[in-house]
């Protein structure tokens, strides 16, 4: 068991670490110091709603991850882990409603999107939230054994 809370560890480490640098990243661009920054599949916004509360929250969670970490097998401190991992789904979850609901409308072309356009919307870039979503679902698997060696017990 301590294997495998050790390579949590650092997992969750490198995860937070990611995580917080987002956050600050986030920050930096809704401050102004760069307009809008894209790379690759990465696009960090620029408008103070999704830049600035996604940059709090991502930051926020990195730091949860980071706090985490000094015990990971106590449940006050896996709780912080499990808190982190859901502010990333709910800003996932905004930015890819977001994304659904702005693939619908057609714009110029008429009330609905063509079916080109729809698909072309899902493409990337996208942002560090949604990155990081599958990355936290590792999460669960850890709240999963963990309910199986209390019941063992």
């Amino acid at each position: 068991m301590e294997e495998k809370s050790s390579l949590a560890v650092f997992y969750f480490a490198v995860l937070g670490l990611l995580t917080a640098a987002f956050g600050i990243a986030y920050l930096l661009v809704t401050i102004g110091m760069v307009d809008e920054f894209s790379y690759s599949i990465l696009e960090i916004p620029g408008d103070m709603f999704g830049g600035g509360w996604g940059g709090i929250v991502l930051l926020s969670a990195g730091l949860f991850y980071l706090m985490g970490l000094k015990d990971f097998n106590e449940i006050h401190q896996f709780g912080k882990i499990v808190m982190a991992s859901i502010l990333i789904w709910l800003l996932a979850g905004c930015d890819i409603f977001a994304t659904v609901t702005e693939s619908i409308p057609g714009g110029d072309e008429g009330w609905f999107n063509t079916l080109s356009g729809f698909i072309e919307t899902y493409y990337p870039p996208y942002t560090p939230a949604v990155l990081l979503l599958p990355f936290s679902l590792v999460v669960i698997y850890y709240i999963y054994n963990r309910n199986t060696q209390e019941e063992k017990e």
